[in-house]
């Protein structure tokens, strides 16, 4: 037999919900409309483009604010929430339990619907996470995995055909033969060019991703935002939002130390084949870490907050 863990509700009145999701869309808002408007128009950017486009989550679905696991929102516009998935009405017996009228509108999050198909998704994002966590952060890459993606871009599909590279090819290539490549990041590895591939000191794979993620990458601090949407709506959105906008910083730099010319799309060069340019490099990278740390911590709390089942 088993039991499942109580969880205490919060419930949520239509005015304090509704002004929530507000402020939440407008968050969301200043990073998404410009994105749409450059869509419109069939214009790129190279850099702001990234979240949107990389990552699976569309603007529309990141509008959606949700309250998070333990929440009760209250009040007839809550219904509408009742098309979403993993949500549902509280019967009258809840209702009766929490003090609430009969008939009253209450939706929440639909716990046992929720665990019951992304069991999967739960327990590798929680490895992912807590693996991540405790192994050493490493700050000696400089961002090298993007000059890798270029790398002898000549004979192969160019990766960004509307960007310069700010040394020319050669001079790229250049770069990438005097360093030392150590990536661990395997979203990022397999965007290698075949040549740069056994340059990389590892050979990154989905098979190893759980046991080579590390604290101090890039990479895997941006895919913060991917493992908390991928649970949504168990988690709240101000959580979400906090990762897309750290994510969001972490890509401008990884483009400001890439081998593209971006000084014209408002991104100047972090010249990682200077040394001053590696030590600016390695001072943002632990600035990230540490953020990234804090809300690696928030997101694993969270999931060891769904509830779990226990033999009784």
């Amino acid at each position: 037999m088993f039991l499942v863990l109580p969880v205490e509700p919060r419930l949520l009145a239509a005015d304090v919900w509704q002004e929530l999701e507000k402020a939440h869309q407008l968050r969301v808002s200043r990073y998404a409309d410009p994105y749409l408007a450059r869509r419109s128009a069939g214009k790129k950017h190279p850099v702001e483009d990234f979240l949107f486009t990389y990552y699976t989550q569309k603007p529309g679905q990141l509008r959606r604010w949700h309250p998070g696991a333990g929440n009760v929102l209250l009040g007839g516009e809550a219904a509408g929430r009742l098309g979403w998935k993993h949500y549902r009405q509280l019967d009258d017996g809840e209702l009766a339990f929490l003090g609430l009228p009969e008939g009253s509108t209450a939706v929440t999050f639909d716990r046992d619907a929720f665990l019951a198909d992304r069991s999967e998704a739960i327990a590798f994002a929680g490895i992912i996470l807590r693996g991540t966590a405790a192994r050493p952060a490493q700050f000696g890459c400089f961002g090298l995995h993007e000059w890798a993606m270029v790398y002898h871009q000549d004979r192969f599909d160019l990766r960004h055909e509307y960007l310069q590279l700010r040394l020319g090819p050669a001079g790229t290539d250049k770069v990438v033969e005097d360093n030392r490549i150590r990536c661990t990041h395997f979203d990022a590895f397999r965007f290698y060019t075949p040549d740069a591939v056994p340059l990389n000191e590892l050979a990154p794979s989905r098979d190893t991703q759980r046991h080579l993620e590390q604290p101090g990458c890039l990479h895997a601090n941006m895919d913060l935002y991917k493992w908390a949407y991928k649970l949504l709506p168990a988690l709240p959105s101000e959580l979400v939002m906090d990762c897309f906008e750290l994510s969001w910083r972490i890509r401008a730099m990884d483009m400001q130390a890439s081998p593209y010319d971006l000084a014209e799309w408002g991104y100047p060069a972090i010249p990682i084949e200077t040394p001053q340019g590696k030590a600016e490099y390695v001072e943002h990278q632990r600035s990230f870490a540490a953020e990234a740390a804090a809300l690696r911590e928030k997101l694993a709390v969270e999931l060891d907050a769904l509830p779990r089942t226990v033999p009784a």
